[in-house]
């Protein structure tokens, strides 16, 4: 059974919800590829002849083009777009593996990995090692939370569970903190030192990034929970032991019993 009765066993209940969701969302922040998203500024491609204008650019017509004198906006001389007007704004989205990118004919997607620089790739390897130990210990937390509850052993046997997953939750959860931010610190040396076709114009966080946070602030409250389950059944312990007395001597070395009032000090115990 749990430690503390039924209240611990409500508690570990609790715990173990909460440690189980945010397992769920650690696992969907890391498969998704939505941490940042923001918009690219690429270049118009020059307008195939019966394009209409808006996806790409308007061109001079070279002089003496019969198109000039028929009236076509994209080849009538003054026709040129200047400033945004040349650039088209495409949605994008990143994580950890993928960055992808909206094309008119769907999304286009690139490895992650491959645009920070050789020389600060490190930073991203250990923000993924630490999501993944963060998913590793979280689970190994849920695990133990799951035996605590179903525990049909001894009452000390669940506490020492109680006691290994508090210590195992409270890890998931500084590993949980320490990944997005190693992240975000990837993610903004890939804008500034990344290819420039992939350089946002503009980026903001994405779902997947507040999953993670919110990941980490479940499984931070999971392990309060456990630290205070395990805290509060040690304490009632000792206020038992202490209640009870310190323990009776083994018979073997009890001493002689106590002498009545006027009994000598002889050896037979006789009074004189």
């Amino acid at each position: 059974m749990a430690p503390g009765g039924a209240g611990g066993r409500r508690r570990a209940a609790l715990a173990l919800g909460l440690a189980a969701l945010a397992l769920g969302l650690a696992l969907l922040a890391l498969g998704t590829s939505y941490w940042c998203q923001g918009r690219h500024r690429v270049a118009k491609a020059a307008c195939p002849r019966g394009t209409r204008r808006g996806a790409c650019a308007g061109a001079r017509a070279a002089p003496g083009d019969p198109r000039a004198a028929s009236g076509d906006p994209r080849a009538a001389p003054g026709a040129w777009e200047s400033g945004d007007d040349k650039f088209v704004f495409r949605y994008f989205h990143a994580g950890f593996w993928l960055s992808c990118e909206e094309h008119p004919d769907g999304e286009v997607c690139r490895s992650f990995v491959q645009l920070p620089p050789e020389s600060e790739k490190g930073v991203l390897w250990l923000a993924v090692v630490a999501e993944f130990l963060h998913v590793a210990f979280l689970s190994a937390g849920v695990l133990l939370l799951a035996l605590e509850l179903a525990a049909a052993g001894t009452f000390l046997g669940a506490l020492k569970i109680n006691a290994f997953a508090a210590v195992v939750t409270v890890l998931a959860g500084l590993l949980g903190m320490v990944a997005p931010m190693m992240y975000v610190t990837a993610f903004q040396v890939a804008v500034n030192l990344g290819p420039k076709d992939w350089r946002p114009q503009s980026w903001s966080y994405g779902w997947s990034f507040g999953a993670a946070w919110l990941s980490f602030a479940l499984c931070m409250a999971a392990s309060v929970l456990t630290l205070n389950s395990y805290t509060k059944t040690v304490l009632e312990l000792q206020h038992r032991r202490r209640a009870r007395g310190p323990p009776a001597p083994p018979p073997g070395l009890a001493g002689p019993p106590p002498r009545r009032p006027g009994e000598a000090a002889g050896g037979d115990g006789e009074p004189r």
